[in-house]
């Protein structure tokens, strides 16, 4: 089982869960697919994109569910970083927790991550 993880604001996940599905952050939208990351790259995300931003959420969906729909593409550095190319049911979601804000504006992740 392959894990990936998405930061949401808690305003899109509520929004998500009344309909059932998740259609993408503004980002997600602009670019025409939900943007995951990795363990491995997730924390990195989450300085780069979500720096000083509060009320975040992590999703984590098991990436085997998702089918041909995930696609894994080279972005940042090269690395493989995979993209939904369709909505996420959010009943496929295996966790969703919250990131605590720090003062310094980045964020502390679970204690199980």
């Amino acid at each position: 089982m392959t894990n990936i993880y998405k930061i949401v604001t808690r305003e899109e996940w509520v929004e998500a869960s009344a309909a059932g599905v998740f259609t993408g952050a503004p980002i997600d939208h602009q670019d025409g697919y939900i943007h995951f990351s990795t363990a491995g790259q997730v924390r990195e995300t989450a300085a780069k994109h979500f720096h000083g931003r509060n009320n975040l959420l992590l999703v984590t969906v098991n990436a085997d569910t998702l089918g041909t729909d995930l696609k894994w593409e080279s972005s940042r550095g090269g690395d493989l970083f995979p993209h939904l190319y369709s909505e996420l049911p959010v009943s496929l979601a295996t966790a969703v927790q919250p990131l605590e804000d720090r003062p310094d504006g980045s964020h502390k992740f679970p204690e199980k991550f």
